[in-house]
């Protein structure tokens, strides 16, 4: 099954577009899970279990991983096998992009190794940095297009002929040969959010940016539709009550959806 299909029939299963990023900070856990000896795991063990039923897709930030060395990667590849066992999507958010050989390691890694099933791209150094990727046929690749972080007009929005974030989108729709492209699109820059997905029809879009970073949740899933994956994390995975947390995402979602139909 191609990821599209996957992500699609969990959207229509647990009647969500909502996406929780996993991004742990172990300083941030509550002392019942520090005395566990893999804190990391319990945390997202019990985050999953609360909230799969909730989800169209989980996105694991390998950095979050990484940064605790050995363990932390073992805790990712737990993770991620723990969440496929619940058959939910997983995004390993990892932001990859490098010349042909490296970018061919990388793709390894992602999808033989810790056995995602899809991850997030940079674009900065064209196809063939792409292409790796791209020929794992049934695996999503969500290419970065306009980030939600404050910077994003150093690049992707100069005012100096197209901006880079238009000519990301009409790329990856030529490289959507496999239908198994995607694109990143922050939530708090709706208008350009709306001309990406002109230009791109159907193609799957996560959208980062709407919890902590405040973007517009209305907005992105009026202009974006059935395949935009809402990408919240902090808010959810550190509220008190992360069902409860979970649970007000995925409504807002469905009644923005469900009045534009």
């Amino acid at each position: 099954m191609k990821f599209v299909q996957y992500l699609d029939a969990t959207i229509e299963k647990n009647k969500s577009q909502l996406c929780i990023g996993l991004d742990v900070d172990v300083a941030r856990l509550d002392k019942s899970f520090l005395k566990d000896d893999d804190p990391i795991f319990k945390f997202n063990k019990h985050i999953i279990d609360e909230t799969c039923d909730l989800v169209c897709a989980y996105k694991p930030n390998i950095a979050f991983y990484e940064s605790y060395g050995l363990y932390g990667l073992e805790a990712l590849i737990d993770t991620i096998e723990y969440i496929k066992s619940k058959n939910i999507p997983v995004i390993l958010d990892a932001k990859r992009g490098d010349i042909g050989n490296t970018a061919g390691a990388y793709a390894k890694a992602i999808f033989d190794v810790y056995k995602a099933d899809a991850v997030t791209v940079n674009p900065y150094m064209g196809h063939d940095s792409i292409e790796p990727f791209l020929e794992y046929q049934e695996k999503g690749i969500f290419v970065l297009c306009l980030t939600s972080n404050i910077g994003f007009k150093d690049f992707q929005a100069s005012d100096k002929g197209e901006p880079l974030y238009l000519s990301v989108a009409k790329h990856v729709k030529e490289w959507n040969h496999y239908y198994n492209c995607g694109l990143v699109v922050g939530a708090t820059n709706p208008d350009e959010l709306k001309n990406i997905k002109e230009i791109v029809g159907d193609m799957p879009i996560l959208i980062p940016g709407v919890g902590a970073q405040g973007g517009n949740l209305e907005l992105s899933v009026k202009y974006v539709g059935k395949r935009a994956i809402i990408s919240v994390s902090r808010s959810v995975i550190y509220a008190s009550t992360p069902r409860v947390a979970a649970e007000i995402f995925r409504d807002k979602i469905n009644f923005v959806y469900s009045r534009e139909e």
